[in-house]
């Protein structure tokens, strides 16, 4: 943020922050659609069942699992650079 103004620095942070707000809704919704449709199924109570609840855990656990295991993947391929370095094919 070299080069900004406090004004510019300001609005860029706000801006940053609503986008990270929002990529975080995404995710939360997503995570909630995909353990509802994968894990309920029984509609006749008003509380999960021990198996809906059981896979319900297991689907939240494994998505925030696969979510950090891609960050330190993509972590680790920013490191190493551009495949080829700069200027390659």
């Amino acid at each position: 943020m070299e080069g900004l103004n406090a004004s510019e620095q300001r609005d860029f942070s706000q801006l940053l922050e609503k986008r990270q707000m929002k990529e975080f809704v995404t995710m939360y919704s997503t995570l909630v659609q995909r353990c509802f449709d994968d894990c309920i199924s029984d509609f006749t109570s008003k509380s999960l069942s021990t198996k809906e609840e059981s896979c319900t855990q297991k689907c939240v656990e494994k998505f925030f699992k696969t979510s950090e295991r891609l960050t330190q993947r993509f972590a680790e391929m920013n490191a190493q650079g551009p495949p080829g370095g700069f200027g390659g094919k």
